[in-house]
């Protein structure tokens, strides 16, 4: 337990940025899980809106640090992958 005041006020304010940050990256693994379901049906304009959404926000993320660059390119990626695959 934080015994000083400026360690109470860091352990606080700690709280606070990881109930926001959790909350963020929950925000991109729906929106992934959510270009992976349209994806999954089979129709392709769907999954393309879902993924047109979806790269944004996860560029929003990276450039924010809640995930790291190489994750959000890995991301967008396998997600791109899958919505062409449907296309052809």
């Amino acid at each position: 337990m934080a015994n000083s005041p400026q360690a109470r006020k860091r352990a606080r304010q700690n709280d606070k940025r990881r109930a926001h940050n959790a909350s963020l990256r929950s925000l991109v693994r729906t929106k992934i899980k959510q270009v992976i379901a349209a994806a999954e049906t089979g129709n392709a304009d769907s999954a393309r809106a879902a993924y047109d959404s979806a790269v944004p926000v996860i560029d929003r993320m990276a450039n924010r640090g809640i995930i790291k660059k190489n994750k959000a390119a890995r991301h967008k990626s396998r997600l791109n992958a899958r919505v062409k695959a449907l296309a052809s």
